[in-house]
């Protein structure tokens, strides 16, 4: 779907008309939201993110995608570089991958040794429990994808000169390395999920309904002003959207 489609598309409008509403909400309460996308590569973070911030006011909302560390920032708390770019009163921030690489890309990959991922792992749902209590709402996206879709999205990014700036060393590993991810991955779900904020699954082997899917579980999940007037269905599908068991 282009970006002429997606303006012709009802459900589309109705949903970003209840997205502005909820950063207005935001904007007048001092509320403020993340928003976790993570997933597989190719699986629709960054599109879905395109969709989510369409029509929004600039002035209220950022979109973080941090490059690989530096030197420097290799020898800072590993939290240090993220937790610097959360929301201030009245914005939502979206990130385009997060502190959780630490949980399943550096791992796969090599970029981090086992101690550090065992540290990670320990810390990391207390530091999010402290940003909760904060009154921060935090939101954890993961985008799924079957393997052959995966397959055939790589070969498109290969080829198309509007997509090859996607490609990374991850990409060139993503086919080679499911199981690692998938290992990795499901150790993420049984150990940092939480009740206030559990990871939320989202199927993404069609794009567009599941952009449409995370918008919706984001606006249902907050109580904004005028929320609903569209008439549009703010029940996720539970066939595109699911939460994973909570750690113990």
């Amino acid at each position: 779907m282009n970006i002429y489609s997606i303006e012709n598309d009802e459900e589309y409008i109705n949903l970003q008309t209840e997205m502005i509403w909820l950063q207005e909400w935001l904007a007048k309460s001092g509320n403020r939201i993340a928003v976790l996308f993570e997933g597989r590569d190719t699986a629709g973070k960054g599109g879905a993110i395109m969709r989510f911030i369409r029509f929004l006011n600039p002035r209220y909302y950022r979109v973080v995608a941090l490059a690989k560390p530096t030197d420097y920032e290799k020898g800072q708390w590993y939290f240090q570089r993220y937790l610097c770019h959360l929301p201030g009163p009245g914005e939502m921030v979206f990130f385009d991958r997060s502190w959780y690489n630490r949980a399943v890309v550096e791992p796969v990959m090599g970029f981090c040794n086992h101690a550090q991922y065992e540290k990670f792992m320990r810390h990391v749902v207390h530091i999010e429990n402290m940003m909760i209590e904060d009154g921060l709402h935090l939101f954890k996206l993961w985008f799924s994808i079957n393997p052959n879709e995966q397959k055939k999205r790589l070969e498109e990014r290969q080829s198309s000169p509007l997509k090859q700036w996607k490609l990374s060393t991850v990409d060139a590993q993503a086919q080679l390395k499911w199981h690692e991810f998938t290992l990795y991955k499901d150790e993420m779900f049984a150990k940092t999920g939480s009740a206030t904020s559990p990871w939320i699954v989202v199927k993404g082997d069609d794009r567009e309904q599941g952009r449409k899917e995370a918008m919706r579980y984001i606006l249902s999940k907050i109580d904004y002003y005028k929320k609903g007037q569209t008439g549009v269905n703010l029940t996720p599908n539970p066939d595109i959207i699911s939460t994973r068991p909570l750690a113990v």
